[in-house]
């Protein structure tokens, strides 16, 4: 299958449609679940699916090294390359590889105010444009409802969008009524998309929680695979 093909059969598509054409930029999206679901294999989905459109990613970590997030996306990349018979494989790869930046943190010891100017020297003194940054293993839980409302201001002043991954933790239950995280409450102002990821017998169910202003629309017809955590279609 030719890169072209594959970016259009992509299940991302489906994603895109379902809240209403993407994330698009100056937006934050979320994908919520309680630990070990498959968040960040979503995340890395959805930064491969850019970085084959050729645009440009600074995946954030807060929780993980280099090497381990860096096995994340050739695992990823190379099941899903295997499975569509992509073509010119190797020259994909590395394409991919020139437009992919990681970064890591340690929440407990830095600002959003540090986080951000770091990401500012890199888009604007380094010269790497991203069109979306991938922030993955950041504690809500710890976090000030402050820290995405700089942030949002930060993705609408450089034009890009901004996918977090939150674990639900603590006393159920663990989402409200509205089938919002509870920890994530004080900071759904700030969020355009929020995705929970629930776990079913043999699949790993998506619920658009939110949707640019819309509660609770209807489900996504997409479905993580609970043996290989990639997306298709239900």
């Amino acid at each position: 299958m030719l890169k072209e093909e594959l970016i259009k059969k992509s299940p991302v598509r489906i994603l895109e449609k379902s809240i209403e054409g993407g994330l698009k930029a100056g937006n934050i999206g979320v994908i919520a679940s309680r630990k070990g679901i498959g968040k960040t294999s979503v995340l890395v989905q959805l930064a491969l699916d850019k970085l084959m459109q050729g645009k440009k990613i600074i995946h954030v970590s807060f929780t993980t090294h280099t090497s381990y997030v860096i096995s994340w996306y050739e695992n990823i990349f190379t099941e899903v390359a295997k499975r569509k018979n992509l073509e010119n494989y190797a020259d994909v790869h590395d394409e991919l590889v020139k437009n992919r930046v990681i970064m890591n943190f340690n929440q407990e010891g830095v600002t959003t105010e540090q986080i951000l100017k770091s990401l500012r020297a890199m888009i604007d003194e380094g010269g790497f444009q991203a069109d979306a940054i991938i922030s993955d293993g950041f504690d809500f839980g710890r976090a000030d409802p402050s820290h995405l409302g700089a942030v949002r201001e930060f993705a609408a002043a450089h034009g890009l969008e901004f996918w977090y991954s939150c674990t639900m933790t603590g006393e159920e239950p663990l989402i409200d009524k509205h089938n919002v995280p509870v920890i994530l409450r004080e900071f759904i102002k700030d969020i355009a998309v929020l995705i929970l990821l629930e776990p079913k017998a043999e699949y790993i169910h998506f619920i658009v929680v939110k949707d640019h202003g819309r509660m609770n629309p209807a489900d996504l017809n997409i479905k993580l695979d609970a043996k290989t955590l990639l997306i298709a279609e239900t």
